[in-house]
């Protein structure tokens, strides 16, 4: 059974930074991060393979990396805005996926991100 932990998160102001890190307990193909605010469907904020990819929301100011030795994601979060608050899910796969979260056979538990205006 893969376990995707996650670690990270926390209240913010506007303007600042937080990290989010997800440990995979196997090798994947695609890791990705999404998040979901209350009343909100699920969405894509970026993906990693080989390449990276991002939704035009957080294009810019959010970046994703990874960490091949260790089968961990991280998800760099700059500039944050009060519109950012969500719980924030990392995915993954072990074969290309791309922004639709049912492509994802993979999830953590969640995490909170809050930011205050």
């Amino acid at each position: 059974q893969v376990q995707l932990v996650e670690s990270g998160g926390g209240l913010v102001q506007a303007g600042g930074s937080l990290r989010l890190s997800c440990a995979a307990s196997d090798r994947m193909y695609t890791m990705a991060w999404f998040r979901q605010a209350p009343g909100k469907e699920r969405e894509f904020v970026g993906a990693i393979t080989k390449n990276t990819y991002y939704a035009d929301s957080v294009k810019g100011r959010f970046t994703v990396s990874r960490d091949n030795a260790k089968n961990t994601v991280y998800l760099q979060m700059n500039s944050l805005k009060p519109e950012d608050t969500a719980v924030y899910y990392c995915a993954a796969t072990k074969r290309y996926s791309g922004t639709n979260y049912r492509e994802y056979d993979y999830w953590g538990q969640g995490t909170q991100v809050t930011v205050s205006s």
